[in-house]
């Protein structure tokens, strides 16, 4: 009798050494949240964040980290972004009490036109090479932002990003890892190798990684500002590389970009006002899964609950059919935002939900008329960014202009080929785009800054974290490792239907009772290890006085304050 007892106390010991209760909070939380009074920054990268956190210490303001911080991740974290890229941002400004909302997308080349497609029997853009590369705006952005809000001089603000890529830096696991998944894919490609593959390999775990070509790259950008990237040598290497790979982006192209301060748009879900940056981004498809959501009662659901999920899942077909008909660069279209944002829109579409099935494809809404990083800076005046950037599939086109140390992006791949399309590629033309940063604001102040990058996932993740926060009551950084939900196979702004209900990818901690149910409502299930987003959030508490930050548990994120 006793052995039998021993025997079982030592299988409990046993499993509880490796399934640990919390002694607060959720048990699936990975950590507590992060929690200071003078400042706070939320990366993907550690070393990101400790730069930030740096540039704050030093007299400088949220703006300034924010872009030290995304500076250091376009080196440390090419796989993401890099200033070959696009970047979009929602910031709070304490001293005129608004949200302020920056595009810094690029648009394609003014001398390819649709035409050139057809006479070569182009049925899509490509995903890599010199077709899909449209004007990285990220240079640009930062300076647009930096003009107008930035406290710090900018030469002080990149330095730190320039010492790391001519010193170096350990690169982290799961860089690593994505680095050298990108490399057969992109070293056909001229000056990929000799920027990322030294010594004619990629970089593994805990190596050293210098980009001596970024450092210089940033050093002209540093002491000449925008017009060092967009109108001088930056450029004209970049034109000419390009045309040699037999693309269309020309220094003309690059001379003319411009980023636009736009207004970003809102919702009301449940007492709170989530934000969201109007298209060419898809940020307005997760308030409209929001304001279907808000029809149901989803706290009585219950997280991971079949019935949620499949809530969850139709809301985002619905919302995504809407995606793929009207979102596209408001310049050459009329966008019905006030109509796609309508709670008595919301209304009809709910009503094509059936709660027992899965439907194989949905109308959309008849209206008048994809890797990445994320990032969020807070400083102790209360100025608040929300900033996400990115090259696109990852390491971008595989196009890298001759020893400037960055790969351009493929945003063009997103056009639509079809004409009449909302989305179809024309000459000068900014692309659909998936990233999206968000805010939440409560009785007009400022509450979460927070975003989820990772290609379609994104506006669901956004949806799923709100709900998580509002419905679930978690805590911010519960919300961010609580098991998420990503439905692939809906229509697409490049033209492609939903025929059959597409697939839903559950992460594993939703159990199989759950699964079964879904099964038995017509829902194809598979499990994706990755696809799932990464998550950084910064939450003020204003009766506290105090910041609240969470980071990605499945990225290398850290959230740190001082």
């Amino acid at each position: 009798m006793k052995k039998t007892l021993l025997l079982c106390l030592l299988s409990l010991l046993a499993v509880s050494s490796f399934s640990q209760d919390r002694i607060t909070g959720l048990n699936f939380a990975s950590r507590s949240e992060v929690i200071a009074q003078n400042g706070m920054a939320c990366t993907s990268q550690p070393l990101a964040t400790q730069i930030a956190l740096d540039i704050l210490k030093a007299g400088g303001n949220a703006i300034d980290a924010a872009i030290a911080a995304n500076a250091a991740l376009g080196l440390m974290e090419p796989t993401g972004n890099g200033i070959g890229g696009d970047i979009f941002v929602i910031l709070w400004d304490t001293k005129t009490k608004k949200l302020y909302g920056l595009n810094g997308s690029g648009r394609s080349p003014k001398s390819l036109t649709l035409d050139y497609f057809k006479k070569n029997n182009y049925n899509s853009i490509p995903s890599f090479g010199a077709l899909p590369v449209s004007v990285p705006g990220c240079v640009d952005g930062w300076f647009t932002m930096h003009d107008r809000f930035g406290k710090m001089d900018m030469e002080e603000i990149l330095t730190p990003a320039i010492q790391y890529a001519r010193n170096g830096f350990p690169l982290s696991e799961l860089i690593a890892y994505y680095m050298n998944a990108s490399a057969n894919r992109l070293k056909k490609y001229k000056g990929f190798s000799e920027t990322y593959m030294p010594d004619g390999k990629m970089p593994q775990k805990g190596d050293i990684f210098k980009n001596p070509y970024l450092a210089n790259t940033l050093e002209k950008i540093a002491k000449g500002g925008r017009d060092a990237f967009y109108k001088g040598d930056i450029a004209r290497t970049i034109a000419k590389y390009i045309k040699e790979q037999g693309g269309f982006l020309s220094y003309d192209d690059l001379a003319s970009h411009k980023s636009e301060w736009v207004d970003p748009v809102s919702i009301n879900y449940r007492g709170y006002d989530v934000w969201e940056l109007p298209p060419n981004g898809q940020g307005t498809a997760a308030l409209q899964m929001l304001n279907i959501l808000e029809k149901y009662d989803i706290a009585k659901m219950g997280f991971g609950s079949s019935e949620y999920i499949h809530t969850f899942i139709e809301a985002k077909k619905l919302a995504f059919e809407d995606r793929a008909k009207y979102y596209c660069d408001p310049d050459f279209s009329t966008i019905p935002l006030k109509e796609l944002l309508s709670k008595e829109y919301a209304m009809e579409r709910k009503a094509l939900i059936d709660p027992n099935r899965s439907a194989k494809n949905y109308p959309a809404g008849e209206l008048e008329q994809g890797n990445t990083i994320y990032l969020t800076v807070a400083d102790k005046e209360g100025n608040m960014v929300s900033l996400i950037q990115s090259n696109y599939r990852g390491m971008g086109s595989g196009m890298t202009p001759d020893k400037l140390g960055f790969v351009l992006q493929d945003r063009g791949e997103l056009f639509s080929l079809e004409e009449g399309h909302a989305n179809v590629f024309e000459p000068g033309k900014r692309p659909f785009h998936t990233i999206i940063p968000a805010f939440i604001t409560k009785n007009g102040k400022p509450f979460i800054s927070f975003g989820l990058m990772g290609g379609a996932m994104q506006p669901q993740g956004h949806a799923q974290i709100v709900v998580n926060l509002i419905d679930f009551k978690m805590n911010l950084q519960e919300a961010g490792d609580a098991a998420r939900i990503r439905h692939e196979g809906s229509s697409q702004p490049t033209g492609a239907k939903m025929t059959d209900g597409g697939w839903v990818n559950l992460e594993s901690a939703i159990s199989y009772q759950n699964i079964r149910e879904l099964l038995e409502k017509g829902h194809k299930i598979k499990f994706d290890m990755g696809g799932y987003g990464g998550y950084q959030a910064i939450l003020y508490d204003e009766v506290r006085d105090v910041y609240f930050g969470a980071s990605e548990s499945r990225k290398d994120g850290q959230a740190a304050g001082y």
